[in-house]
Formats: structure tokens, sequence, C-alpha cells
């Protein structure tokens, strides 16, 4: 398991490129027959990329140098989506059948739980996010159907897109996860603009349904003194709570945020007023 630090925002304004991709930037998530796994100190998050092929993948049990418990979900609760082929998700014996672009929440407590793949030619892709947690909540599967949309933005500002809520409070009740897919209209390239800071909540994105040739410039760091990374498809930005999160791609592309802290209140943003931003 990877692990990333928490900075100040004083020393991230210090780093170079590289010193940025090594904090920040997550590399492309999903390797057939593996289970990626990067560990944010910023609310403690762990990102997960697993892609079963012919086996099934199990997460991991020891993790007691990790998360200082005896497994991993003893004490933690976990949201994914599925960006791939078909597959399943087993959870203590419970069966999960998840398509393209559905949802699973697991609850605080589960033991075992493994991942498969319907065809191992048209891998799976469970893009996850885990958190600490309190309660215990049931299992839950979410469609793109029951993810609380939302149309948002415009054309004419390059924004418009469509919010897609699947772990929010109006689909299911979670400790503290929230967790969702956004996809941007056509001729849209900003995935939000104005940018915002949320300081009671940190935040990843997953970009993903790239072309090879496409980047998406994502713009982190504090107002006065913006940065970005270059990323490309299945990669993820780790944003803390004092940075901005913006992105615009040279082409086409959706992207998965999830949020983790104080509060699942998803309209407690600060906007940065565009001629604020340096």
């Amino acid at each position: 398991m990877d692990i990333r630090y928490s900075l100040h925002p004083d020393h991230a304004k210090s780093l170079d490129t590289t010193g940025l991709r090594d904090n920040f930037h997550v590399p492309p998530l999903f390797t057939a027959g593996e289970m990626s796994m990067t560990y944010t100190h910023e609310d403690r998050v762990i990102i997960m990329g697993i892609c079963p092929a012919a086996t099934a993948l199990e997460l991991p049990s020891d993790v007691e140098n990790v998360t200082g418990t005896s497994y991993m979900l003893e004490r933690r609760e976990l949201g994914l989506i599925n960006v791939g082929g078909p597959g399943s998700v087993e959870v203590d014996g419970q069966t999960v059948a998840l398509d393209t672009q559905e949802g699973l929440y697991i609850g605080k407590g589960a033991r075992d739980v493994s991942f498969s793949s319907d065809d191992a030619a048209n891998p799976a892709k469970f893009y996850a996010n885990s958190a600490p947690a309190h309660a215990s909540y049931p299992l839950k599967k979410v469609t793109i159907e029951e993810s609380s949309p939302v149309t948002l933005g415009a054309a004419e500002t390059n924004n418009e897109r469509t919010i897609y809520r699947y772990l929010h409070p109006d689909v299911m009740p979670t400790c503290q996860l929230l967790m969702g897919l956004t996809k941007l209209a056509t001729g849209s390239n900003w995935n939000t603009f104005p940018p915002h800071t949320h300081d009671r909540r940190m935040e990843t994105y997953f970009y993903f349904d790239m072309a090879p040739e496409t980047v998406v410039f994502h713009f982190m760091g504090t107002p006065d003194e913006t940065r970005h990374l270059v990323m490309r498809n299945e990669e993820v930005a780790i944003s803390p709570p004092w940075s901005i999160h913006s992105g615009a791609g040279t082409g086409t592309y959706s992207f998965i945020w999830c949020m983790a802290g104080e509060n699942q209140t998803f309209e407690d943003m600060d906007f940065i007023a565009p001629e604020d931003l340096r």
C-alpha cells in the first residue's frame, strides 16, 4: 500500500512538478489481476483500483500495520463504482452483481470481501474509496438511475454537466463517505467552475473515459497561488481541504469524486471568484 502524508499549504507552494505529483497524484489504478491501494492521511482515505481477471481478488487481511485493526473494514466503510466490464462483489457470503457504472456501499464490519469479473477478457474495474466509520450501515447497490442526478452549469460557460450522487444522504445513509460520478455535456470541458474549497472535507478525483491523447489539467493549490496536475485516463488527484479542485480537459472525459470529513453537506462549498484566483 502506497502511503501519502498530509502537507501544509505553505509546504505545497514550494514543490515542483515532481513534488506535486509525488504527493497528490495517483498513477493509473488498474492492472488486470491486481489490486492497487493508496492510503492518504487526508481524512485517512484509502484509494483503491481493483481489477480481477481469471480469479477473484480479496480485500487484504494483513492490514494491522496500516489501519491498526485485525481486518480492513473492522472500523471502516467502503464505496465503489464499476467503470469496467460486468462483475460481482461478494460480501460475507452475499453476492452482488455490478454492471458498468453501478455502485456499491459496504458498511463497517464486513469481514470477507472479494471481487470477480464475469469475463477476464473484459474485466470489471472497481474504483473504491474507504474511510473510517463509527457505525454500521447496510450493504446497498446503487444504479446510475437511482443516484439522485442533478444537472449544473451551462454550455456558454463550458461547464454543463450532470452529477450522479451514488453515496449521498438523498440515496442512502453512510458514516462520512460521499461518492458520485460526473459526466460533462458535449462541448463542455470544465468539470466545475468557478472552483471552490471545502475546508471541512477532503476529496479525490478519479478521471476516466478518456482517449489516450486526452489530458485533463487538474487545478489545485490555494486560491492565491494555484498549481496544476496533468491527469490521464484512470488516474487520481488527491485534493486536501485547503486546495481548490477544478479541471479542464482537451477532450471528452468523466470523473468520480469522493469526499470524507466533518460533514455530508454536498453544498457546503466556499466558491472562489475567478477574479480572485492567482
